[in-house]
């Protein structure tokens, strides 16, 4: 078996390469299309080591859906029909006594040092009470375990992710995936090399220019012994290969390539040499180039930027590169020496990088002509070029150079100067431009307190006109309700007025008429005080002369009272009393 592949949709067997693309899973001879071929078929095949298990061998039986113990009945009665001794152990258990065999497992037993099997749980008794002569219990083993090794007896079972590498009697190397096999050699023996993990391989093959991980590989080896020392060597007898999607191998067998698609393949014919592995993404990085020399003798490096995708890593194999980096140095040196040649150092030194996105208009200015040339030979040549190695070339860009000589040495000076007196008026400008912005600042920031401060007086305005009319509100409610209560006051008294004049009419008995008239006099004594005299007005018909003398009479005692009444009323007012009126 020359490659056995889970992914890769195509087996090698001898020189010749099968598909297995059909829905039986047969496989079918693919004929070869010259040197170079690829295959990108899609994946149907689940295990490509089935022709090795198909093939008549003697005592190999491989274990089917009935799993292992029916695997074990099949070689006992391949054993019996060629009159080998049976494998199955006769020896019925019991209950009682004896090494214990459960379910799931079976027990090993070296009869003269042949293999024999017990198959069936229960307690086997031991010597006397069983025939244990020339027999010895050597262990149990579990059904499900991977590899059994026992006195020539082989038992290999692999899961999906797994694949065993074992060797015949004839030392011929087969792998077993997903799958399993039971084995007796009577000449020689099955060697289990090794049982690999094909998800998980240990060693990680990398790109050194990218480091980008380009997949996993394990080397399965078989140790040999030869010579008159008998002195042990080691062979590779398998490689597995575990490719990530998106990247691809490269087989070679004789003088013809082959691509490898992603997927896990394991190669285990010696005339088939695993030559690279290769990324179909986009890939980037920085490319040092040797000194060039300018139309005037300047040594100048320069550092490239490169983005690339490798489209046909058979093309890049073909012309014996290991990675597009390689090709796309030698061919980016070759056209940036011929580009170089051809400019002058003034040129170039004024243009410091050059961008895809950049547009000149002015094609006669001096200054473009570097980034021209390597925009318009540079990336048109490298594309062009790249294309014969399958190469897709995406980007290219300068992002450094060195100038080398005294000439550049002195010219880097002048250019210094000039820079840096371009670099103090950039200084000088962004200054000023500080500074107005600052001033800006200053202004939009006193712009702000004015109208700060202008809200604040605003809301203090408000608060005062607010307060006062508060206040305006507060007097007028209350002169209302004191004008209102003096005329409820006032209502009151007449209103007393009146009813105590109601009931003084209502008294008809003359004695009670007197006594209120003598009531009214004390009252009235005690308001005037005991010294004032009352002169009566009016009288009956005939004394007008009397009333005249009393009327002069009165009016001299009331002019002398209302002297003395106006001399009393300062007193009573600070009293807090109401003054007294003049006497009548």
């Amino acid at each position: 078996m020359d490659v056995s592949s889970n992914a890769g949709a195509t087996t090698v067997v001898d020189g010749k390469r099968f598909s297995t693309d059909d829905d039986d899973g047969t496989m079918h001879p693919r004929k070869q299309k010259g040197r170079a071929t690829s295959s990108h078929q899609p994946v149907t095949s689940t295990m490509n080591s089935v022709d090795y298990l198909d093939q008549t061998r003697p005592f190999f039986v491989k274990i089917d859906k009935g799993g292992l113990l029916e695997a074990f009945e099949k070689l006992d009665k391949l054993l019996i029909e060629a009159g080998q001794t049976h494998i199955i152990s006769k020896k019925d258990p019991v209950s009682w006594i004896g090494r214990e065999i459960t379910l799931g497992q079976i027990g090993l037993v070296n009869h003269g040092g042949l293999p024999k099997i017990l198959t069936k749980p229960g307690r086997y008794p031991p010597f006397p009470l069983r025939n244990w002569w020339a027999r010895s219990f050597e262990g149990r083993k579990e059904i499900s375990d991977t590899v059994i090794e026992f006195n020539g007896l082989t038992v290999v079972q692999v899961s999906q992710n797994q694949a065993a590498v074992v060797s015949d009697p004839q030392n011929q190397i087969f792998v077993i995936k997903n799958g399993g096999f039971v084995a007796l050699a009577t000449q020689g023996s099955y060697s289990v090399l090794s049982v690999v993990d094909q998800t998980h391989l240990p060693n990680v093959i990398t790109d050194q220019t990218t480091k980008a991980i380009l997949g996993h590989w394990h080397e399965v080896k078989m140790r040999s012994r030869m010579g008159p020392a008998n002195n042990a060597h080691e062979f590779v007898v398998a490689t597995f290969l575990d490719i990530p999607a998106n990247n691809c191998a490269i087989l070679q067998k004789g003088d013809e390539l082959e691509i490898l698609p992603a997927g896990q393949h394991c190669i285990t014919n010696p005339n088939i040499t695993l030559r690279k592995l290769f990324t179909r993404g986009e890939c980037q990085t920085e490319m040092p180039t040797k000194d060039i020399f300018t139309r005037d003798q300047v040594p100048v490096s320069l550092t490239i930027y490169l983005k690339w995708q490798l489209m046909e890593p058979l093309k890049l194999t073909t012309h014996g590169y290991d990675t597009p980096y390689e090709a796309l140095r030698d061919k980016t040196q070759s056209i940036l020496t011929q580009i170089m040649s051809h400019l002058d150092y003034s040129s170039m030194v004024k243009q410091r990088s050059i961008d895809p996105n950049d547009t000149v208009d002015d094609r006669t200015d001096p200054n473009t002509a570097f980034l021209d040339a390597l925009r318009s030979r540079a990336m048109d040549d490298l594309k062009y070029a790249a294309l014969e190695y399958g190469i897709v070339l995406k980007d290219l860009a300068v992002i450094d150079r060195q100038f080398k000589g005294e000439i550049a040495s002195t010219m880097d000076k002048l250019t210094t100067r000039a820079l840096q007196a371009q670099v103090e008026a950039a200084n000088v400008d962004r200054e000023n431009s500080n500074r107005v912005k600052k001033e800006q600042g200053s202004l939009q920031v006193a712009q702000v307190q004015a109208s700060a401060r202008k809200t604040q007086a605003d809301a203090e305005a408000y608060a005062i006109v607010a307060n006062a009319k508060a206040v305006a509100e507060a007097l007028q409610i209350d002169a209302q309700a004191r004008a209102e209560a003096t005329r409820l006051a006032a209502r009151a008294d007449a209103d007393a007025i009146r009813l105590k004049a109601a009931a003084d009419q209502d008294v008809q008995d003359p004695f009670a008429r007197e006594m209120e008239l003598r009531r009214n006099e004390v009252e009235r004594i005690a308001a005037y005080g005991n010294k004032t005299v009352f002169v009566p007005v009016g009288g009956a018909a005939g004394s007008g002369a009397t009333d005249a003398v009393a009327l002069g009479f009165a009016a001299g005692i009331g002019s002398d009272m209302r002297k003395g009444w106006g001399a009393e009323q300062p007193q009573s007012q600070q009293l807090g009393g109401q003054p007294k009126p003049p006497a009548k």
